[in-house]
Parts: structure tokens; sequence; C-alpha cells
């Protein structure tokens, strides 16, 4: 059986896979690992499964799947063990993406392989020829655009599912058979190693500069993002959905504008304009197509030479100018793919906030506190701040500190809220930024900043100084792992703080 022969009825499936690598045992890497295992002796010659370092989770896995057959080895030179027992070489790689590009080990499986790819390129081709996916990727507001639109989707009828980042691995929902919309969300680290991946719906959010250390440059960083419009032109009826308020996805929409209809062979929808959200890309430069709020805040997109109406932004249940974007990016894709505008209005409507996004999560003597830890960095902590127009809230800024550009975050803190508790692994950096040197911060009148150790510091330190109808955020512009594994366990332990003072108050 020839490689090249594909299984007919799905995207680009070879019949025969030959010997197959995967390359690190994340979660992806694990879910990769299971949908070829029973495929060996078939499609599969030989997989073999570089794992990386060891841990007690994946010693665990790796037994149990070369009890099933699997080649596995551990450590630096993994991939050149396995490649002396498969034979020489793989016919094809599947990486996981938190091994970056540029590393020893990701270059070693490139070098080893015809082919390596991401595990969501290698589900999108094993999946249904019929089967449609909407791709989303941006620096910020990926998982809750890929929830909105799969609770869209689903309200609406369609077997959708959110896959990738936001959910199980997209190869699992390939595997399981009961999707046939996958909402992906897809990172740069995924898109860098795609090479057909071709979405029926692609949503560009915003880019701006992070995981710089994984990129190297802002230019590869960017570029991985973009190529997730490489492949649209082949896809029949394909749209792509760019935030037009962000400077370097306008500079994209002016490049595909000057392509023609013709050059770039896929329909797109720019969000806004440089001026904002409300902004009408036909009027601003004659594009065909446009979503934006209009003056009473009603969502309005533009497609196709017809225009739809997807409720108000003001009656979103998630709150702020972002979720607007965000609902506005949804109701685009979603119309994209034939849903009727009133279905997506009803559904836009009925969702509810997603966990570590701004999610309310009690009150202490009065005090209405946020839990936003997915704000690992400065962009995101600035979309939170401005999605609090009638309030100061106190902000807790700190974790372990990403060496961004602290500049736009000062200044934003400065003119959006009442007080800064800077904390954590970040905190001396963040405090200086502020201007106040030494531990114990300092009231600035209108602007006070404080420092604490640690998150539970933190959170008292604002507390004491919080009164009935204030806001406490946290929101910290930095990774968690200083004190936690996650910004989901940081944020989880955030809002036990808060519900142990909120019985302590009642009490």
């Amino acid at each position: 059986m020839a490689r090249g022969d594909l299984i007919p009825g799905r995207k680009h499936a070879p019949q025969h896979l030959g010997r197959v690598l995967v390359l690190g045992l994340g979660k992806s890497g694990r879910a990769a690992v299971e949908y070829l295992l029973p495929l060996l002796g078939g499609r599969v010659d030989a997989l073999a499964v570089a794992a990386g370092a060891r841990t007690e989770a994946s010693e665990a896995f790796a037994a149990e799947a070369a009890a099933r057959g699997a080649l596995v080895a551990f450590g630096d030179e993994a991939v050149t063990e396995l490649a002396a027992q498969a034979g020489g070489s793989f016919d094809l790689g599947v990486a996981s993406p938190g091994i970056p590009q540029f590393s020893a080990f990701y270059e070693a499986a490139a070098d080893a392989s015809a082919e390596l790819v991401s595990e969501v390129e290698f589900a999108w081709r094993e999946s249904a020829a019929d089967s449609r996916w909407v791709a989303v990727t941006g620096t910020n507001g990926k998982t809750t655009v890929c929830a909105l639109a799969a609770h869209v989707l689903a309200g609406a009828g369609l077997a959708a599912a959110a896959v990738g980042n936001i959910g199980d691995p997209c190869i699992c929902a390939v595997g399981a058979g009961a999707t046939d919309v996958y909402v992906a969300e897809v990172s740069s680290y995924q898109l860098a190693s795609t090479v057909r991946f071709a979405p029926n719906v692609a949503v560009l959010l915003n880019i701006t500069p992070d995981h710089l250390h994984w990129h190297r440059s802002f230019e590869a960083y960017r570029d991985a993002k973009l190529k997730l419009l490489a492949n649209l032109p082949g896809v029949p009826g394909a749209v792509a959905v760019f935030d037009a308020t962000n400077d370097v996805v306008r500079a994209e929409v002016r490049r595909l504008r000057a392509l023609g209809e013709h050059g770039r062979g896929f329909a797109y929808v720019p969000m806004g304009t440089a001026e904002g959200l409300g902004g009408d890309m036909r009027a601003r430069c004659g594009s065909d197509n446009a979503a934006f709020l209009d003056a009473d805040g009603t969502l309005r997109v533009a497609l196709g030479g017809e225009e739809h109406r997807a409720g108000r932004a003001g009656d979103l249940q998630v709150k702020g100018a972002h979720n607007a974007s965000n609902a506005l990016a949804v109701a685009a894709a979603a119309l994209a793919l034939g849903v009727d505008a009133a279905d997506v209005a009803a559904h836009l409507r009925s969702f509810k906030p997603l966990e570590h996004r701004i999610e309310p999560c009690g009150t202490v003597a009065g005090a209405s506190c946020y839990n936003d830890s997915k704000a690992t960095n400065v962009d995101a902590t600035l979309t939170a701040l401005a999605a609090f127009p009638e309030a100061r809230p106190i902000v807790l800024l700190g974790g372990d500190d990403k060496g961004t550009d602290l500049a736009p975050l000062v200044e934003a803190a400065r003119a959006h809220a009442r007080a800064a508790v800077c904390f954590g692994a970040a905190r001396e950096r963040f405090a200086a930024a502020f201007g106040v040197d030494g531990s114990a911060g300092e009231d600035g009148g209108d602007f006070a900043v404080l420092q604490a150790s640690c998150l539970e510091d933190a959170l008292d330190a604002a507390l004491a100084i919080a009164g009935a109808g204030d806001v406490v955020l946290l929101s910290p512009a930095c990774a968690s792992f200083d004190e936690f594994g996650s910004y989901e366990e940081r944020g989880r332990a955030f809002k036990a703080l808060v519900a142990e003072r909120s019985a302590r108050v009642e009490a």
C-alpha cells in the first residue's frame, strides 16, 4: 500500500502512515499516542514516543504505551535512539506544542522525520472531509471566543465542540467521531508546525508581543499566527475574520485587500477600524464585508452582500469592550457558517463568563472580587482594567515576571484603578515601574501602590483598603509559576481565599 494513497472521506489521511514519531508527552502528545496505538500493525508500522523529561505521570503513560507495542525513550537523545530502533527515520512526526521549534529536541525530530506537524494538523487531516473547522488564534481572547462560538453553534443545532487548548485535544474529538464543527483554539506554537491545515473560518483576534522566548522574535511569533491563513484559498467559501482595531492585524488586512478577491482566494471580514470597534471598514476603505458596533451598541455584520444584526453588546452577560469584540467575532464566524442571525443573538445573550476571565467570585464586606488569573500578560490586564468603566478597581499585579514593558500598564492603572497591589516574584520590578522603592509601598493620594509577598497577602492588602461598592481585581499581567503550577491553580486559590474571607466577615 503506497503511503500517498488517501482514505476516502477524510481531509488528507494517508491509508498508510508508516513509521510515526510522537514528540513529547503533554496533553496533546498523549492524545496522539492513544489515537495511533490501535493503528499499529495496520496503518502504522512503528510508533515511537520521544517522551522528553521524566515525570511520574509520563513514566506511567510510557510504560502502558510500551506494553501496547510503542517504542519509548526519555531524555535529550530519545529521537536518535528511537530512529535507530525504527529503521533509521520516520515517515511522520507529531509534535507537542510545548516544544520550541528552535530546540535541539525539535530539530532532531525534524531531521529524522519526512514531515513533522502539530497535533492540530494531524487531527485536521484525519477528520471527515465534510467536517467544518473554525480556528481561532490571537494573543488574547482565544478561549472566550472558542467557548462562545461552540455555545452559539451548538445552540443553533450543530454538532459543535470546542477543542484544542480550550478542551480535549483535537485528535480526541476526531477519534470520537461525534463532532461536525470543530471550534479549535490554536496557539502560535501549534500553528508554527502546520502544513496543510485549512479551516473553513479563520478568526485572528489580535497580535501583540508574547511568547518571544519560544519564537525568538516578534516577527516569528506574528508569522506563526498568520500561518492560519496560508491554506484558506483552497477551501471553498472560506472566510477570515480579523480584529482590524489591532495594528498588526490591520496591516494584514491591508495586504489582503491589495491582492484583490482573486489574488487572495477567500473572503474576509474586518472588525472595526483603527478608530475602534465602532468603525465600518466598508466606509473606511471600501471593504466588501465588515463587522462593527453601531451607535446604540448593536452587533452588526455585513457579509456577502447582506447585513445582519446579532443583538446588543449591552445584553451580553460577559462585560467589557473586549467581550463585545469577542461576540462580534463569533457572530461573524457563525454567520459565515450559515447560522441565522436571530439564533446568533439569542445564544450570545445566554453565554456566561468563563472561569479565570474577569470571573465574578463573591464579595467581602461589600467589595466585589473578580478572578482574571488568565491575564498572564500586560495587554490582557489592560483589557480587564477597561472592563470597569464605572469603578476604579484595586488591581492585584504580579507573579512570575515575563520581563515585558510595564509603561502601558502603569499608565492604564493610574488612569483606571484606585490602587495596585504588587506581589510575588515580580513585586519589586512592578513597584519600581510605579516609582515605588522598598517593600511598604506608598499612598499617592488618588492612586496607592502596595506590595505583598504572595497572593494571599495581596488580597488581604487590597481588602484592607476596599470599601463597600469597590472592586478587587486579580489581573496579574504575569505567569503564575512563582507560586502556582498554572493560572488555573492561581485563580482557584484566589476564589478560595475570597470565599474564606467572605465567610469570616459574615460569621
